[in-house]
């Protein structure tokens, strides 16, 4: 199957700002995240070419080489992809021995040079609440602009000028050999910036970042299961005061609970019951996620049945409605007895010596085929 124009997957013109690209991809992947078509493979598929097209979209020099060759560009083994060594038509290199105060900064923050500023955290949310979904508060740090000097860099009262180097681009451009190839770095009098400050804010040290300590409320929809994830756009680092920030990942864990476990959005827990209760029936008191509920037990229950309560479990996430509660039932024998109870039991096991019962018949049946 030929693969499709990355601007025809995300539904935007081929002169599309890098905003709306953006924009395009986070809806595009909200309505086909596998989280909300689990097995539904076109769905997945539907999802890595999204996130393909984003990719090449978003970073301006695949996407300038894909606008010039195509998907070609992005061939296995064309030195213009984007692990070729020409990838985007020039040489990059940025990273190499270029430090300053800027990059010394958000390597104390904890920042990598090429990090895009998103930002990955786990929540803790109990059992009820992954059942019927919350609001779920959290504090985390993350790097923000500087609200002293607005991100600008500059102390108060005064603006930073451009870069007399790189005209405020950030990035110079030098010409390599015979080789039609441009090597871009860093520019090395504003480290990447386009800035030139003359009286650095005193915050943050002409860096327009500081680090903030964040509360923000995270919507955990009805039905989430262990190791979900929720995104929150904009919620991650600001890694340049010029650039928006990057987006927060949270991953969700659900504490055990004490009586429940989940069995997709079936909710199942084991319920202990004296085996008189058991030969005679009886209504049995037990919990459910809504309070305390009550379930018959028929007479003659056995061990390890398995009774049902319609309704009762997790809300399904794909529509109306919710999953049942099972009780799996399991017989108590006493282990001490009084003398009249032993008297009692052993007159009755004389009795029900004379019935043959189903399960005991199979049984012996079973036994008799095996030693002849």
């Amino acid at each position: 199957m030929p693969q499709r124009d990355h601007y025809e997957v995300l539904g935007v013109h081929r002169d599309a700002p890098p905003e709306e690209i953006k924009s395009a991809f986070k809806k595009l992947a909200a309505q086909s995240h596998p989280d909300r078509h689990q097995g539904d493979l076109a769905a997945h598929e539907r999802f890595k070419e999204i996130n393909l097209a984003y990719q090449v979209l978003s970073d301006e020099n695949r996407r300038s080489m894909y606008d010039r060759f195509g998907h070609r560009a992005e061939e296995p083994g064309s030195p213009f992809g984007s692990g070729g060594p020409f990838a985007g038509g020039f040489v990059d290199i940025s990273d190499i021995a270029v430090d300053g105060l800027l990059g010394d900064l958000l390597g104390v923050f904890g920042v990598g040079r090429g990090d895009k500023g998103d930002i990955k955290r786990e929540i803790e949310i109990s059992f009820e609440e992954s059942a019927f979904g919350c609001d779920k508060s959290m504090r985390y740090e993350r790097i923000v602009a500087c609200g002293d000097c607005q991100g600008s860099g500059a102390a108060m009262g005064t603006v930073p000028d451009d870069c007399p180097t790189c005209n405020g681009r950030g990035r110079v451009r030098l010409q390599q050999g015979l080789l039609p190839i441009a090597v871009e770095r860093a520019c090395p009098k504003c480290r990447g910036t386009g800035r030139s400050v003359r009286h650095p804010c005193p915050t943050c040290r002409a860096s327009g970042l500081v680090q903030s300590r964040e509360t923000i409320s995270v919507p955990i929809p009805a039905g989430v299961e262990e190791g979900a994830t929720r995104l929150v756009s904009g919620a991650g680092n600001r890694v340049r005061p010029d650039r928006a920030p990057g987006d927060l990942e949270v991953v969700v864990h659900v504490r055990p609970h004490l009586f429940f476990r989940r069995d997709g959005d079936d909710v199942v827990c084991t319920v202990p019951i004296p085996f008189t209760h058991a030969a005679l029936g009886g209504d049995v008191e037990l919990p459910t996620l809504d309070g305390k509920g009550k379930v018959r037990v028929p007479a003659g229950t056995q061990p390890g049945a398995v009774l049902r309560i319609k309704g009762k479990g997790v809300p399904h996430r794909a529509g109306l409605g919710r999953g049942d509660q099972r009780i799996e039932i399991a017989i108590e024998v006493p282990t001490q007895l009084t003398e009249r109870q032993r008297l009692i039991l052993e007159q009755f096991a004389k009795e029900l010596g004379e019935h043959v019962h189903p399960q005991r018949k199979t049984f012996t049946d079973k036994l008799r085929d095996l030693f002849g």
